[in-house]
């Protein structure tokens, strides 16, 4: 069993700092990377060593594997962790590492490949034994073929990239007129943010909400789940706001989606901590498969708050070939929590707003956590993703835990830019989040 001294992040931002303070209770040194652009961020200041792996662009810099892997070596680090985004699902990277004797913190490069292309994915899925939307599959088929295949479906449907992921290479069809200039266009779109143009069509669910499980297997077989998570409000199919457990289930239902995750887990021999994804039709109480993570997730801390879990240890005990440190009836969950993703961003159109932070000051309190890198007096590029920082609330129930967050939200202070704060202000308050009467189509329903 092999213990780890010292790792790379191969991140930025928040996640980056969230990886460091697991890091430091494990007594484990940090190399952070950072772009040109990035020299003053939090994360390299808070890193025991750091490496400029490049110029601002990311295409330069984060996802530069050629310059990652070299100050890996470099600093003769033990293994990387790549976070989320940039290199995280990258199999190729993975493979490299392994090459390099380098551990990469997260599952087999196989696995990564496997569960990173969506329709490959869903046939898997399918023999593990999963509820899987029917699709249509648009390799050598010609426009007559697909037009009759989407009839046959029935309208709307939604058109995604099998590569993608963050809402892009995706679109809601409701009429045929647009199908084939919407297919064009997606292509282009898949082809320049995934390398990869190959789409595919499913139904698309009226009111679906969007839930995921937690599920963390280590390299001996033993799989369990953390619970569920729902990321129902989105915007432009990016995740908004989550929260655990999700409030429109019964236990019975949940019971099947956990063990529907565990189950897919283990018939693709996973390795690592990763999350489940599920569309539930809300209007006939089924759920179906849609993807797998094969990373950590943005919305992680929901998780942990309920769990008392630290999922980053569990992430590295795993890649230090470690049994799990516990079964599934010794996971407690507790009480509900919420995150909040506050982001650099016009509060209406969600264009990004980057800028100078004149003012900084964040929300403490009992049952209230911050992840965050930024600091009166930052920087915010425009080269990278808009979040600053989550909000994560816990409380007994989600009513106590929708006052916390009030609380929390009023007292978070970023001056100098604009942000989303008060969206989510409006997001929780609304009657029908509340009262738990919505979908994925939210923001654009209730919050026009």
């Amino acid at each position: 069993m092999v213990k780890f001294k010292k790792i790379l992040i191969a991140n930025r931002g928040e996640i980056a700092v969230r990886i460091m303070r697991t890091c430091k209770e494990l007594g484990i040194e940090t190399v952070a990377v950072y772009s040109t652009e990035d020299q003053e961020s939090m994360h390299v200041k808070l890193a025991d060593d750091s490496v400029c792996v490049g110029p601002a662009h990311s295409m330069k810099s984060y996802l530069n594997s050629e310059s990652i892997l070299s100050a890996a070596i470099i600093k003769k680090v033990d293994a990387i962790h790549p976070g989320f985004g940039f290199l995280s699902e990258n199999a190729k990277f993975a493979l490299k590492c392994m090459e390099e004797n380098i551990a990469f913190i997260g599952p087999s490069a196989t696995c990564i490949e496997q569960m990173g292309d969506k329709i490959l994915s869903k046939q898997i899925a399918v023999k593990a034994g999963l509820p899987v939307l029917s699709a249509i599959y648009l390799v050598d088929k010609s426009d007559d073929e697909i037009l009759g295949e989407v009839r046959s479906l029935g309208l709307p449907v939604l058109i995604k990239s099998s590569a993608g992921g963050g809402g892009r290479g995706m679109k809601c069809i409701e009429d045929e007129n647009d199908l084939f200039t919407s297919i064009e266009r997606l292509k282009q779109e898949a082809k320049a943010a995934f390398g990869d143009d190959t789409l595919f069509i499913e139904k698309y669910i009226e009111r679906p909400r969007h839930v995921e499980v937690q599920v963390v297997a280590d390299k001996h077989g033993n799989v369990i789940h953390i619970g569920e998570r729902d990321c129902t409000i989105q915007r432009r199919y990016q995740k908004v706001l989550e929260e655990s457990p999700c409030p429109v289930i019964d236990d019975q239902l949940r019971e099947q989606i956990c063990e529907s995750a565990v189950n897919l887990a283990k018939f693709v021999n996973y390795d690592s901590v990763g999350t489940v994804e599920f569309l539930l039709d809300q209007a006939e109480n089924k759920f179906y498969f849609m993807e797998m993570n094969t990373r950590i997730q943005v919305e992680h801390p929901v998780t942990e708050m309920r769990a008392n879990i630290d999922l980053i240890a569990k992430q590295i005990k795993i890649a230090q070939n470690e049994l799990l440190d516990c079964g599934q009836d010794d996971i407690q969950l507790s009480g509900h929590s919420i995150e909040c993703r506050i982001n650099a961003e016009d509060p209406d159109s969600g264009a990004p707003g980057p800028g100078k932070i004149v003012k900084y000051a964040r929300p403490k309190g009992e049952g209230v956590r911050v992840d965050d890198f930024i600091y009166s007096g930052y920087q915010v590029s425009h080269f990278y993703d808009s979040m600053l920082a989550k909000l994560i609330v816990h409380a007994p129930t989600r009513a106590e835990c929708l006052q916390k967050l009030n609380l929390c939200l009023k007292n978070f202070v970023i001056e100098g830019i604009s942000t989303n704060i008060d969206l989510h202000k409006r997001i929780i308050n609304s009657p029908d989040f509340v009262g738990n009467n919505y979908a994925t189509n939210f923001l654009k329903v209730n919050l026009k």
